[in-house]
C-alpha cells in the first residue's frame, strides 16, 4: 500500500458492545482511567456475535484494555492545549486529547467479575453508550516499559503527587 492508497482507505468497524457508566456527559468523565478510581461501569457485549467463547480465560486477568469509539466526538484539532502543566500548545498526537483524526479511544481498567456477556470494571473514564471496539487483556511484560521517555510530560511527573497511576 502507498500514501495516495491509503488516502482513499476506508475502514468499517462493527461495535461489540457498549459500555454502561454513570458518566452521561463529557465534562463528568475523569480524563485519565487511572483518574477514574473506583469508578464501577459494566460493558454489555452484543448477543448476537456469539462472543461467549471469546471471552474464555479472560477472568484470569485483573486488568484489560478497552478500545472504545468516542462517539460523542466532532470535529479536531491538529494542536490541544493540555490540562495540565506549562499552557503550551502540543501537537495532538503528542496528548491524550480525546479529539484526534480518528475518535478512537483506549482506557486500561480493572476487571472485577464477568457474568454472562457482562463485564465489570472499575477506573472507568468512559461515558454511558460508548461503542466498544476490541477487548485485550493487559499484560504487565509486555504493557509497562520501565525505561519509557515520557516526553513534554515530564515535567508533570515532577509535580504529580496528587495524581493516582495504575
Amino acid at each position: 500500500m502507498d500514501e495516495e492508497q491509503c488516502a482513499k482507505m476506508r475502514i468499517d468497524m462493527t461495535p461489540i458492545g457498549i459500555v454502561r457508566s454513570p458518566f452521561q456527559e463529557r465534562f463528568a468523565a475523569p480524563r485519565q482511567p487511572s483518574l477514574g478510581g473506583q469508578t464501577a461501569a459494566r460493558i454489555l457485549l452484543r448477543k448476537d456475535l456469539n462472543l461467549h467463547q471469546a471471552l474464555t480465560d479472560l477472568d484470569g486477568f485483573s486488568h484489560i484494555w478497552i478500545l472504545y469509539w468516542m462517539h460523542l466526538n466532532q470535529g479536531w484539532n491538529p494542536t490541544v492545549m493540555p490540562p495540565r502543566g506549562p499552557k503550551i500548545r502540543r501537537g495532538v498526537l503528542a496528548t491524550r486529547a480525546p479529539h484526534r483524526p480518528n475518535s478512537i479511544g483506549l482506557s486500561a481498567v480493572r476487571l472485577t467479575k464477568i457474568s454472562g456477556l457482562t463485564l465489570h470494571i472499575e477506573g472507568c473514564d468512559m461515558l454511558d453508550g460508548t461503542p466498544v471496539l476490541d477487548i485485550k487483556p493487559y499484560l504487565p511484560y509486555a504493557d509497562a516499559i520501565p525505561d519509557a521517555d515520557p516526553g513534554w510530560t515530564c515535567i508533570l511527573e515532577e509535580n504529580a503527587s496528587g495524581l493516582t497511576r495504575p
